[in-house]
Parts: C-alpha cells; sequence; structure tokens
C-alpha cells in the first residue's frame, strides 16, 4: 500500500482550477506530507511546492502567484491549490512527505493524480 495518497486531478481547460489534497494512508507511521512535485512526459519529476510544519513555503518560479499550498498539522494533509492552469501544468502530480533519522533521509510518495489541461 502506498503511503500517501492524492485526490483532485483531472482534465481542465486553460484558465481554469484544480485542488490536489494529499493525506497518509496509515500503512507508515509519522510521516508528514509536506510538499507537491509533478513528472510531465519526457521530463524530470520537480519540486512544485513544499511547506513547513510551521506554515512558510516555497514555489517553483513557473507556478509563483498561481498555486497555493497548504496543510493542516492536526489531520496529517497537505493541499495544493491550482489556479489559471497552463496547458504547461499537464503532469503526474505527486505528493511527497520526508523523514530524517539522524542523518539519513526517506523520502516517501503517492501514486500521482493526472492533471491535464487542455482546451
Amino acid at each position: 500500500q502506498v503511503p500517501l495518497v492524492e485526490t483532485g486531478g483531472g482534465l481542465v481547460q486553460p484558465g481554469g482550477s484544480l485542488r490536489l489534497s494529499c493525506a497518509t494512508s496509515g500503512s507508515i507511521s509519522n510521516i508528514n506530507p509536506r510538499a507537491w512535485h509533478r513528472q510531465a512526459p519526457g521530463k524530470q519529476r520537480e519540486l512544485v511546492a513544499r511547506i513547513t510544519s510551521g506554515g512558510s513555503t516555497i514555489y517553483a518560479d513557473s507556478v509563483k502567484g498561481r498555486f497555493t499550498i497548504s496543510g493542516d498539522n492536526a489531520k496529517n494533509t497537505v493541499d495544493l491549490q491550482m489556479n489559471n492552469l497552463k496547458p504547461e501544468d499537464t503532469a503526474v502530480y505527486y505528493c511527497n512527505a520526508v523523514r530524517r533519522v539522524g542523518l539519513a533521509e526517506y523520502n516517501y510518495w503517492g501514486q500521482g493524480t493526472q492533471v491535464t489541461v487542455s482546451a
């Protein structure tokens, strides 16, 4: 069972909006989803947005001003509100959690959710 579960992808026209949500599946304990990545066909996976437990955020330059990441520490969820979508936002979007144990870093991913922006 994948440790993270994403929902909310789909097909939308340029200029439209989608909201992605991510929650833990419960298969692995003590992981906190904090970031969204995406991978378009033929391209490497890239960071879209990240949020810290304190609420600080960073965004890829390509989505600044259009996407907003938010997290709920109590529910252990992270959402991505995507507005003014463009065809170049088309990709599979993955939720990510990182757990650090000493000097080691472990990444956890969901199965991904497809976002397609097309007229």
